[in-house]
């Protein structure tokens, strides 16, 4: 790594496994000012071409469902030195917003999804590849919060589409990913241990 090359940070893991908790942790710890974010759930493809109820029944627990080839430009351009226009999607309408945030090139670039070991191209691009195992039953607990608290969803709903495209997905595209991983962290956030060697390991590759 060097000021030409920076460090490209994937995380992984099923729906709810506390991928974003690990990236928030490493924010935080790290400095959000030497790391450029991208989480893949910014880019959904817009469906605003669709009817509300056909939107509602896309499987967005596929990889069709995202532009990655959008995410892979972007991480092109940051480690080219670019900044790059990170879309905002609203995930009650199923919809990009038309607004963007602005994401500087930094020293550090970290990528964060469910499906992003499971893409060739977009995996050769991580230095490090870090995958969030957590057990299925926590997970839907989280997604289920989630998806009501922040999202308007039904119980019966997210039921519904756990049961028919979010596990299905899981089995098919990101659990047989866990094997590109160069880490595994049990328990996402809450391990601490595991937490504070990568902490260490990026600040080392900071300071040098």
């Amino acid at each position: 790594m060097s000021e030409k090359h920076p460090l490209v940070i994937g995380i992984a893991g099923g729906s709810g496994s506390g991928k974003t908790t690990v990236a928030n942790v490493i924010l935080d710890r790290v400095g959000a000012g030497h790391i450029a974010y991208l989480p893949h759930d910014a880019y959904y493809k817009d469906l605003s071409a669709l009817p509300p109820q056909q939107r509602a029944e896309i499987n967005f627990d596929h990889p069709n469902s995202l532009e990655t080839e959008l995410l892979i430009e972007h991480i092109d351009q940051l480690k080219a030195g670019k900044p790059v226009a990170l879309p905002i999607y609203d995930f009650t309408t199923h919809t990009r917003t038309g607004r963007t945030i602005r994401v500087e090139p930094q020293r550090v670039i970290l990528v964060e999804g469910i499906l992003i070991f499971g893409e060739a191209r977009l995996r050769e691009r991580f230095d490090v590849k870090i995958f969030v195992d957590t057990d299925p039953d926590l997970r839907f607990i989280r997604r289920l919060q989630r998806d009501i608290e922040e999202r308007g969803r039904t119980t019966n709903s997210v039921i519904q589409q756990y049961l028919s495209t979010v596990r299905p997905m899981h089995l098919e595209f990101v659990e047989p990913s866990k094997r590109y991983a160069d880490i595994i962290i049990p328990e996402g956030g809450f391990n601490t241990v595991a937490l504070d060697m990568v902490v260490a390991r990026i600040q080392s590759l900071l300071d040098k």
